[in-house]
């Protein structure tokens, strides 16, 4: 048999805060990150983490990758530069070296096949991985720990917290009864004590992330918060669409600030947002309803100018 998941990475700013993840279905999967990380990271652990927890399996593994850069390191390059030592043709050090390394092992013994997919293009195993590795990179953005998933369940053979970017290794304390570094919630303990924030604190962060030149510039980390089937009535009448949306998405034009009107459950998995937009052209008000899968996602907007 084959398994089949897909994996994915997110940096905004890249680099800036970052997320990967993988994902097999609603019942497998697992995403984490770094406060500070670069795309390429997300992307290499997002297959390391899942070469790790597939490790006791026998089945074939299938993934799909929308990055041609982690796909050639693995199935072209590393063995290359592995014989010069881990360095490339020009002789200067191969970028993400001890990720590779890691790669390098994993891979070992394994049947394990690459396919690159068109990222952003509706393949539904890799829209779910970019929307997990992004909804990381967005929490590290807000100082919250990103949902880490169930990952294999029992038989998994490696843990689903988030990993620390490899470079960070050396610097890291081991566990005494392993020589696997620490998990970055280990080493951030006292910093990820605070209570997680509640469903309606979560849906404001991400409205007001929704409006920050870090997320916008990251169209991915954009659609990893808009709904499938998301769309907008803007202050000009206009009725966008997420394709519309994310074709047009750029920095806004001044900071604007979110002031919150009312914020209130609809049912468990449904929150309306009444806020107003207040910038140097004026304010406008707005609504926003957000529903829940694995994360919270807004569904629909809408947006009035204030006389």
């Amino acid at each position: 048999m084959t398994l089949i998941a897909a994996a994915d990475g997110s940096a905004l700013g890249n680099p800036g805060p970052a997320g990967w993840a993988w994902y097999i279905d609603a019942d497998r999967w697992a995403s984490g990150g770094w406060p500070h990380g670069t795309n390429n990271m997300g992307e290499l652990t997002a297959v390391l983490d899942l070469l790790r927890q597939t490790a006791g399996f026998d089945d074939d593994l299938l993934i799909y990758c929308d990055s041609m850069y982690v796909i050639n390191s693995v199935t072209k390059w590393m063995p290359g530069w592995k014989r010069k030592g881990w360095r490339k043709g020009d002789g200067k050090p191969v970028l993400n070296v001890e990720i590779m390394k890691e790669l390098d092992a994993a891979l070992a013994g394994r049947r394990v096949r690459f396919e690159w997919v068109k990222g952003h293009s509706g393949h539904p195993l890799n829209e779910e991985a970019d929307r997990l590795a992004n909804a990381a990179a967005v929490a590290f953005s807000q100082g919250c720990a990103p949902q880490a998933g169930p990952g294999l369940g029992a038989a998994s053979a490696a843990p689903t917290a988030s990993r620390a970017p490899a470079e960070d290794l050396p610097r890291r304390s081991r566990r005494a009864d392993t020589d696997e570094p620490e998990d970055l919630f280990s080493a951030m303990a006292d910093t990820l004590a605070e209570p997680e924030p509640s469903d309606l604190d979560r849906v404001i962060a991400l409205e007001r992330a929704l409006l920050t030149d870090e997320v916008r510039a990251d169209s991915a980390a954009v659609a990893a918060l808009l709904h499938p089937d998301w769309c907008e009535v803007g202050r000009s009448g206009r009725l966008w669409s997420r394709a519309d949306a994310l074709a047009e998405l750029e920095p806004l034009p001044e900071p604007i600030r979110l002031e919150v009107i009312s914020a209130d459950k609809v049912d468990a998995r449904t929150i309306l947002l009444l806020w107003r937009s207040i910038g140097a052209q004026g304010s406008a008000l707005r609504s926003s309803l957000w529903v829940k899968d694995t994360d919270w996602r807004q569904r629909f907007h809408q947006g009035t100018a204030e006389p």
